[in-house]
């Protein structure tokens, strides 16, 4: 008896402890052979005014419908840590708690659609880490906060449907590709499917990106509706996305300068970017680990134009690396790098060495050379940009740039390393030293000029053929975007090739064991290559137009010439055609053997009668006489 006590009272305790199910709910246990399963429950009742509180904990889909619930208290839910789906579809809810899911650690579909939502806290979405579903479509929202979009990283379906938005945040596209810079790939598991259908879009450029997104036909990002129209400003009213044409918004494009600058270390260095865009975009300097650079100066001189300046003072080693610029304005982004070189050397003052016998001063100044990594290539002055200002230190010389009158006075001199041995060089160095004054490259010029390359010839003077020289030539007033050439002094000449057409550069040759400030200069333009062919067409039309002129000239003149030569001939031949054979005709007598019609008879005239016919007139000529015994006259 007492067994089955026992046994009464353990059965009793097992039933409490199964899970409770609210009354106003239904609760289903999906169970599987093993024994495992889950559990949902649907609580559906109308009358139900308030989100239950006594579901059981183990319950994975919750969904609460068409009840009269107005509000999501805060927690109503951080005791369900296995709950994974969670609907609250079509109730009367107004207000949504920031602490509302609190602690839904694997919650990964939200649906709050069909209620009368205006504001939704954002903020909470970062308690809930695995959520990929936000359904929020049918609501009443107006906006959607900027500081949602890094809670939206990790969601590939939101719905956004049938609200009151009129516009978005113009960061909300960078999230996804294409936009984000990541490659498009053919992954299911990239798609983000997106509902913004049934909203007063006011379309600008803040929404631009959108619409630019719904004008793509392969995108890993999926509007459930491709037929968004705008309903505002006027002009714009139920136009398609698709077709839609904004005013004033332009996309950024960043400018710089130079893309790759070395500098001297310990000097000072500004780096330049220019922008531009509609509306004016904003600048930023980040360096290649992603840091923002803080010493930066920002001006925009006009409407969509903008620039920034960034500093760098006595820079070091750790400095040299990448500097990206990047333009932002609502309608896109755009970013440009620039790349920092340090090179060089950094002397110290250190006690003079005693000299040794036969030796003359010792250099005073230790150089220490730069770690393995830095390049030993030849050291250049530090870049200045154009139209940008350099704040100096207080024992610091500012750099020196290239003067338009041709003269060089920005390379700065690397010390050389005169510790071999026990210095007995230095003397004969002091003495070639001196002697560099007298030493210089003369008669510098510039031959075979084409679009892209010249010739630079000069004549060494005093220094020696194998002594080095090197060329360096940028386009005039650029001093940023130096380029140089290595050649000896006894050469002569060397090839500039890479130049721009129809454009004005200069050029120096500097000498080692020249002295400081002397180095000769010169500038040229290169051709313009438009003008070249525009030259060689009207050239050509030229040709094709006077050449038969001058052909049918030629054969003119020919044609008079031999003319000339056959002029005697020809008036020989006029002469003795201008006259006529000319016969007398005079009256036969008769007889009675002749014919009674031959009353004429001719004879060969005299040279008197050929006179007296040239003398007498055409009309005396024609004179008949009726008479026989009348004296011949003569007819032509």
């Amino acid at each position: 008896m007492h067994r089955l006590l026992c046994l009464h009272v353990f059965l009793c305790c097992l039933s409490m402890a199964r899970p409770f199910c609210p009354s106003q709910c239904t609760c289903v246990f999906h169970g599987r052979i093993d024994g495992t399963g889950t559990r949902s429950v649907l609580c559906n009742d109308p009358d139900m005014s308030d989100i239950p509180v006594n579901v059981p904990v183990d319950t994975v889909k919750l969904r609460v419908e068409k009840t009269a619930v107005r509000r999501i208290p805060t927690e109503a839910f951080y005791y369900l840590v296995e709950l994974r789906y969670l609907w609250i579809t079509y109730n009367s809810i107004t207000s949504v708690d920031t602490g509302s899911f609190y602690n839904l650690k694997v919650l990964h579909e939200l649906r709050l659609d069909g209620n009368m939502i205006s504001v939704f806290p954002w903020e909470s979405l970062k308690e809930m880490p695995r959520l990929r579903t936000l359904d929020l479509h049918n609501n009443r929202l107006t906006s959607v906060d900027p500081e949602a979009i890094p809670y939206l990283l990790n969601i590939t379906y939101l719905d956004l449907s049938s609200n009151k938005l009129t516009t978005l945040p113009s960061d909300l596209m960078d999230i996804w590709p294409p936009l984000n810079g990541v490659p498009i790939s053919s992954n299911a598991s990239q798609k983000v499917v997106l509902g913004l259908q049934d909203n007063p879009w006011f379309c600008d450029c803040k929404i631009s990106k959108l619409m630019e997104i719904s004008k793509m036909v392969d995108t890993p990002v999926i509007l459930m509706d491709l037929f968004l129209t705008c309903a505002a400003p006027e002009n714009l009213a139920g136009v398609l996305f698709q077709r839609a044409e904004l005013e004033n918004c332009v996309k950024p494009s960043v400018m710089t300068s130079a893309t790759k600058i070395t500098s001297t270390l310990g000097s000072n260095v500004l780096l330049r970017c220019d922008a531009s865009g509609s509306p004016t975009p904003d600048l930023y300097w980040t360096r290649s680990d992603g840091s923002s650079v803080n010493n930066t100066v920002q001006e925009s001189p006009g409407e969509g134009i903008n620039w920034s300046i960034m500093s760098l003072h006595g820079v070091e080693y750790k400095d040299a690396g990448n500097y990206s610029c990047k333009a932002k304005n609502v309608a896109g982004t755009a970013k440009a790098t620039i790349s920092l070189t340090v090179a060089g050397t950094m002397s110290t003052t250190t006690p003079p060495l005693r000299p040794s016998a036969g030796t003359g001063p010792t250099s005073q100044a230790t150089a220490l050379t730069p770690p393995n990594d830095i390049s030993k290539s030849q050291v250049t002055a530090p870049t200045v940009l154009p139209g940008s200002l350099t704040t100096l230190s207080a024992g610091q010389k500012p750099p020196k740039l290239i003067s338009s009158n041709g003269s060089q006075k920005g390379l700065l001199k690397e010390p050389k390393q005169q510790q071999e041995g026990n210095g007995k060089k230095f003397a004969a160095d002091e003495k070639s030293k001196k002697r560099d004054d007298s030493r210089a490259v003369k008669d510098l010029e510039i031959v075979e000029q084409t679009a892209d390359s010249a010739v630079l010839l000069w004549t060494a003077g005093g220094l020696l053929n194998d002594a080095p020289l090197t060329v360096v030539y940028s386009p005039y007033g650029e001093d940023d975007s130096k380029r140089t050439v290595e050649s000896k002094a006894g050469s002569g000449k060397v090839l500039l090739d890479g130049l721009s057409p129809g454009m004005r550069y200069s050029v120096c040759l500097v000498a080692k064991v020249s002295a400081a400030g002397k180095d000769p200069c010169i500038d040229f333009y290169t051709e313009d290559s438009e003008q070249s062919k525009l030259f060689f067409i009207i050239s050509g039309i030229a040709c094709v137009l006077v050449l038969p002129l001058i052909a049918l000239l030629v054969y003119k003149i020919l044609a008079l010439y031999c003319n000339g030569h056959s002029a005697p001939s020809d008036e020989n031949e006029l002469e003795n055609e201008s006259y006529v054979k000319f016969e007398t005709i005079s009256m036969k007598h008769r007889t009675l053997t002749s014919h009674p019609t031959e009353l004429w008879a001719r004879r060969p005239t005299n040279e008197s009668e050929r006179l007296l016919l040239c003398s007498r007139s055409s009309i005396d000529s024609q004179m008949t006489y009726k008479s026989d015994s009348s004296r011949s006259e003569y007819l032509c």
